[in-house]
């Protein structure tokens, strides 16, 4: 059986700005195939990474290899990685078409499906349009496409979906998706978690510069379940109860109810036996989904190094 590919190894890479450490010895590995997000607040040290991992930006220390060949340069690299950093740069006189033609001009590429890139971007009715004419979630699509431009192994997104509305986050999200599905790898930094729980399979939690966690988002996410209930005559004697019980790992007060934590596999209905059993009548009972939201505040608040 073969093994993925590691499309990046970083380690130990750091960036300083005098006294200020932007990333600190981080160290990632990003296998062929993952929709790899970097999460982490504005200021976190997300685009410096980039920045560097594509040459732009000098490391201040450490190191990082594409495609498990220590020789390649940043301009090797960049042959085989398509990216959108920060706010897309067109001429904006000139149609989608022009536009690209330019890009491939650039990136040395013989490229000449230019019509299909378009149709995959939603854009192709708009192909003849100036730029200047776009929204700006079409201005993003059409950088998307540029960074399709040569069909490229890896695509690198930084916060893609910054200042667009519902409808272009969505758009955004289901375009990125589709490239996924066609076997690229996709490395996505960004600051909303929501975006990165739906959309990426593996991430690492960043902020000023430090790396707080990686692994799947299934890893990130842990498996116990949490519990809300409520008692309202018998809220003392439920929370005592509950701290007694083999399958509850901890028991905090939120307002009128309680919030339990319990081992993978337990839930709600074993806690309504057991206050039933106890004859302790509830009035709320409720499983809370675990949620990406709630592992990073926990991550970056119990963090010191974050501090």
């Amino acid at each position: 059986m073969n093994l993925p590919m590691k499309v990046l190894e970083i380690n130990g890479l750091s960036k300083q700005y005098g006294r200020l450490t932007a990333v600190n010895k981080l160290s990632l590995e990003v296998k062929q195939g993952m929709v790899y997000g970097i999460l982490g607040p504005n200021g976190s040290g997300k685009t410096t990474t980039l920045g560097m991992i594509l040459g732009i930006i000098k490391a201040s220390g450490g190191s990082y290899t594409w495609f498990e060949d220590p020789s390649m340069t940043p301009n090797d690299a960049r042959k085989r990685v398509g990216a959108l950093l920060e706010t897309p740069n067109f001429y904006p006189y000139l149609d989608a078409v022009q536009n690209l033609k330019i890009v491939a001009k650039i990136k040395k590429s013989s490229e000449d499906k230019f019509d299909e890139i378009l149709e995959l971007v939603n854009l192709h009715h708009r192909r003849l349009s100036k730029f200047n004419t776009y929204s700006l979630g079409m201005k993003q699509r059409l950088a998307i496409a540029a960074a399709l431009v040569g069909d490229p192994d890896v695509l690198i997104f930084d916060e893609p979906t910054n200042g667009l509305d519902p409808q272009g986050i969505k758009e955004m999200r289901d375009l990125i998706m589709t490239i996924a599905g066609r076997g690229k790898t996709i490395l996505l930094a960004s600051h909303i978690l929501v975006e990165v729980e739906k959309t990426c399979d593996h991430l690492a939690i960043i902020k000023n510069g430090n790396l707080l966690a990686t692994g799947s988002v299934g890893s990130i996410l842990h498996s116990d379940t949490t519990i809300e209930v409520g008692a309202a005559a018998d809220l003392a004697r439920l929370e005592q109860l509950l701290l007694g019980a083999r399958s509850v790992k901890s028991v905090t007060q939120e307002e009128s109810k309680l919030i339990a934590v319990m081992e993978s596999g337990a839930g709600a209905a074993e806690l309504n036996k057991l206050a039933f059993d106890s004859g302790i009548l509830l009035n709320h009972l409720a499983e809370r989904q675990n949620s990406l939201e709630a592992e990073f505040l926990k991550i970056t608040s119990d963090n010191s190094q974050a501090a």
